[in-house]
């Protein structure tokens, strides 16, 4: 399994999770569904962040991330709102800066992911829009060849033509690379069309798990 989720309950008053138990192989992508709060973000918080307090595991190929969670990183690729790139210099530049802080960098996977999404490497971040920066951060991951992406809300608001191209790219990579994804997403249309699995979360539970076909005729 590329990622599990075994009993993870959080400790913390705020943000916390419930009893969370669900597994997610290689090859597939994972919708998170659910309204505001219901804890979407907060799962995927809870691989990124150290410092988040709970009881049960929580495992990368097999592996209890607390166990050496800088090198678990690696295996990771973040898409998200909450990015921690350098805005004031250039997409290019943050490759040379930051690629090489992981394991594996392919720097011309970097660039060619870029081109792909018609993205300047020459840009200074914090000049781009909203989807330039999820365009860069998903071409950032791809360089590192993470197992597993985790993508928040990257295609709210995206323009509808390079959403149906920018689901083309995440299936290449399923394919290509036997990495798999987890995509919190408010579209409906989207969930029932591009996800092989979906979770809807609610109140910080996981209330339903499954392939997306069975999940929702159950809804």
């Amino acid at each position: 399994m590329i990622l599990e989720f075994i009993n993870v309950t959080g400790t913390s008053k705020k943000y916390a999770l419930q009893d969370i138990n669900f597994s997610l192989e290689a090859g597939y992508i994972m919708g998170l569904a659910g309204k505001n709060g219901a804890g979407k973000s907060t799962l995927l918080d809870y691989i990124m962040n150290p410092r988040q307090q709970y009881s049960g595991e929580i495992r990368i190929n097999g592996v209890n991330i607390r166990d050496n969670h800088r090198n678990m990183m690696n295996k990771i690729g973040f898409i998200s709102d909450n990015n921690s790139f350098f805005l004031e210099r250039t997409a290019e530049q943050n490759g040379e800066i930051l690629g090489p802080l992981y394991e594996v960098w392919d720097k011309g996977m970097f660039y060619s992911a870029m081109k792909k999404m018609e993205l300047s490497p020459k840009k200074t971040l914090g000049k781009m829009s909203r989807g330039e920066m999820f365009k860069f951060q998903t071409a950032f991951a791809m360089a590192h060849k993470p197992a597993i992406y985790l993508i928040d809300e990257a295609t709210a608001g995206m323009d509808p033509v390079f959403r149906i191209d920018y689901f083309k790219m995440l299936q290449e990579i399923i394919a290509d690379e036997k990495a798999s994804i987890i995509m919190t997403s408010h579209i409906q249309d989207e969930i029932h069309r591009k996800m092989d699995y979906v979770g809807i979360m609610e109140d910080g539970r996981l209330v339903k798990f499954g392939d997306t076909l069975s999940v929702f005729q159950e809804v």
